[in-house]
């Protein structure tokens, strides 16, 4: 079934980002804990949302549409797919990731790879393999899932942006926010 085949993905994609968050420099700052409550907050519940990790039957569980198979399974590739792009943005930025916002020992800007595409390919990797999810699902709950994560990674990237003008200085991360845009390749540049 492409419904349990997409959950697998993501399954996968999950099990194998917990087991490689050791990989990661050491934390020099960070902005107070009290700041990424909200993205976490919302990342969760939407993930809830999207993946129906609630009682079934309630009342708000409109499906709009039944995804035929044929519509299904290339949904499973295209979450693969971006969640593969998440794994692209990991492995290159190296031991600079964190789960949280931080600076690392060493950070700088990082704007090559799929960072020359979006700034937080990360996050535009994990909102494409959830929209593919939620046509799959195909409810009101699973799209706002969608829009919840989305949220998230919105209210995480602009935290992470403002913490690393700070922490890096604004003249660098300025330049770069101005040639590439935030989540979306055929999003808007940071014009300041």
């Amino acid at each position: 079934m492409p419904e349990n085949a997409i959950r697998t993905v993501w399954f996968v994609w999950w099990i194998s980002w917990l087991a490689a968050a050791a990989w990661s420099d050491r934390t020099v700052q960070r902005p107070p804990r009290r700041h990424q409550i909200i993205y976490r907050l919302l990342a969760a519940g939407g993930a809830v949302l999207l993946f129906g990790l609630y009682r079934h039957g309630i009342a708000a569980e409109i499906v709009l549409w039944h995804t035929p198979a044929a519509v299904a399974w290339p949904m499973v590739a295209l979450a693969a797919l971006g969640l593969l792009f998440t794994w692209w943005a990991r492995i290159h930025l190296g031991r600079l990731w964190s789960s949280s916002v931080t600076r690392k020992a060493d950070h700088r800007v990082v704007d090559t790879g799929p960072y020359a595409i979006v700034r937080h390919p990360i996050y535009t990797g994990i909102t494409f393999a959830a929209i593919a999810t939620a046509t799959l699902r195909g409810t009101a709950l699973a799209w706002l899932g969608v829009c919840l994560m989305t949220t998230g990674w919105l209210i995480k990237a602009r935290l992470e942006e403002k913490f690393l003008r700070e922490q890096l200085g604004a003249e660098a991360y300025d330049a770069y926010a101005r040639r590439v845009p935030m989540l979306s390749p055929f999003g808007a540049r940071r014009h300041s």
